[in-house]
Order: C-alpha cells, then structure tokens, then sequence
C-alpha cells in the first residue's frame, strides 16, 4: 500500500444519487445494489424537484439497505449531489447516476483498488448490459469506444490526467469539502470539478475494474440534444481552466467540417478523401458488430456516431465563437447549460 492507506483505513462509503422523475430507474439501481458482495455501505438518495416521486421505491429497499430519502427543490444534478454528500455520513462518496445498474462485485472492487491505491477522486467506465435495447448499446458504443470522442469516457484515456465522469466516480470528503463540490453548470460539471481538484493539489485516476452499465434512457433526438450541449460545455471550461485546453477538442469539429469539404469536393469528380471517411464509418460499423454481436446495432452505431460528431461539432463551434470570441459570458450565451 501507498502513502494513502493512513486516509482508506477509516473509511465509510457512501453512494450519492440525485434523481429526478425516474422512480423506475432507482428501483433497479437499489435492486443492483442489494446483491453487492462488499456491504459496508449507506445510500443516500436526493429527488430533486421530482413530480414522479421515488419515496416508495426507496421505502421498499428500507429493510434491506442502509438508505436515506431527501427531498428538495430542481436546482440540478451537480447541486443535489452536494446536498446528499453534505447529508452523508461515509466519509468517501460514490457518486452515481439513477439510469445505473451496478454489477455484484462493484463495492468490492471499489475497495480492492482503493485499499491498493488510495486517490481522492476515481473514475470508472461504463458498459452495456445483455439487456440493454439495441439503441442504448449503440449508444453505448458511440458514448465509449475509442474511435470517437466517447473515448475520454473510458479505458481509451492513457494521457494526460483522467476526469471521472458523475454517472460512476468517487470523492473522498477531504476532497469534497476543499473544492466545495460541483458547480451549476450541466454538463460539464464533472470535467469542471476534475480540474479544480488538480489545482487544489488532489490526484484522480481511472479504475478500470470498477465499472457500471449505464442504460441512458434517451431517444435520437434527446441524444443529439445531450452531445450538443456536450460541445458547448467544452470551450466554457477551457475558459475556466486554461491551463488544461487541449487541441483533441476540435477533434469532432474539424472532423464534421472535413467532411462537408469532402463530399463539395467528391462533387467535383474528386471522391478520394470522402472515401477515407467511409472506411472510418466502416471501421465503426464493422467493431461494433463484433463487439455486440449484432449487424443491426453495428449500423446504429454508424448513425449514432454521425449523430456525436454532429451534435458536439456544432455545439463546440458555437460556444467557441460566443464565449473566445465575441467573448460573452457563458451564463448569457448559453443559459440552458446552468442550474440557478
């Protein structure tokens, strides 16, 4: 064991899940939880504003699970997962969506890695389950494979330090506390939250063992309102943290325009470089029929990754244009990104 153990010794978890108007997402994350092998846990559940309330979903797990109910005013995820941290009683969270379902070795492995190699703030990756539909595991593909942007969400991340993710990732209270925990913005809240960790001198990392299936219970058109907001998140927190500004996050933008000049020239009798873009979506297709076993989800896929790259290219050049260039204030410029 590292310097860290002194901190893992005393430690008490506690799982943090703000939901809003999905009663019947808690119930299988509860259910997911009452099977786990490592039992030394509290889960604390914030409604946030909810009017399909979880109350009786979370009364029906009373006896098995040590859980507590909060209600509270909308105010947005980032802030209802400081109320329940604030509520706590562990002294390290776990931070998780309620569209997660947890495989039974979660907590274990949480407490393996920790005991092995104490951080402060961890990240783990997401999956799709055999029962997830064929548009979630397309989805999913799209969200984590390491041919599109969804790479920074999982084991593809090998440089640079690792930024958890909100929907799976840990933060002791000594971190919490420090850093005051996330900000209103959504999303982007956890990239945020990462990078104000690094300046107050805490480390993160991936645990590539400790991962969720995460289903995203979205449509198309929720999907490409969810990326598009993804693209404008990312040029607000370069704004705001600078120092951490990387040139891969033009990467969908200049892939999107690469492509329009592509096809104009294709246009002209010469198709050459619009075939590149071709065998790059046949690569897509082809991984992710192996992966999942499925010719159809292989061709969702393709459409959802066009769906990515078309959501967070624009989205990203937008809120560049309003926030680096005519220099406006995020808040003003893209005010359905912040909870009040």
């Amino acid at each position: 064991m590292n310097n860290g153990t002194e901190d893992f010794v005393a430690t008490k978890f506690s799982i943090i899940v703000p939901v809003f108007n999905r009663p019947n997402e808690v119930d299988e994350l509860l259910e997911s939880l009452t099977h786990q092998t490592y039992t030394d846990f509290e889960v604390v559940i914030v409604e946030d504003g909810s009017a399909q309330s979880s109350d009786k979903v979370v009364e029906k797990f009373s006896d098995t699970l040590s859980i507590s109910y909060y209600f509270k005013p909308n105010t947005g995820p980032g802030d209802s997962r400081n109320y329940g941290m604030r509520k706590a009683k562990g002294n390290y969270f776990i931070i998780l969506d309620s569209d997660c379902i947890l495989p039974p070795n979660y907590m274990q492995e949480v407490h393996t890695a920790l005991s092995n190699d104490y951080v402060d703030c961890f990240g783990g990756e997401d999956a799709a389950s055999d029962s997830f539909t064929d548009v979630q595991k397309a989805i999913n593909f799209t969200m984590t494979s390491v041919l599109t942007t969804g790479g920074v969400r999982g084991s593809s991340e090998k440089l640079g330090k690792f930024q958890p993710r909100s929907f799976n990732m840990g933060i002791s209270k000594k971190a919490f506390e420090a850093s005051a925990g996330f900000g209103k913005i959504h999303p982007g809240e956890d990239p945020d939250l990462s990078m104000r960790l690094w300046k107050l001198g805490f480390q993160t990392r991936l645990f590539n063992n400790v991962y969720v299936f995460h289903k995203r219970r979205i449509d198309w058109s929720k999907f490409k309102t969810q990326v598009n907001k993804f693209g404008k998140a990312r040029p607000i927190l370069d704004s705001w943290h600078p120092e951490y500004r990387r040139i891969t996050f033009w990467f969908p933008t200049l892939f999107l325009a690469g492509f329009i000049f592509s096809v104009c020239v294709a246009l002209t009798g010469y198709p050459h470089v619009l075939w590149m873009y071709f065998l790059y979506f046949l690569m897509c297709f082809l991984i992710s029929t192996f992966q999942n076993k499925s010719v159809s989800i292989g061709f969702l896929s393709v459409y959802a990754v066009a769906i990515q790259f078309w959501g967070y290219g624009t989205g990203f050049l937008l809120s560049f244009w309003n926030i680096s260039v005519l220099n406006k204030k995020p808040q003003e410029a893209f005010p359905e990104l912040f909870f009040r």
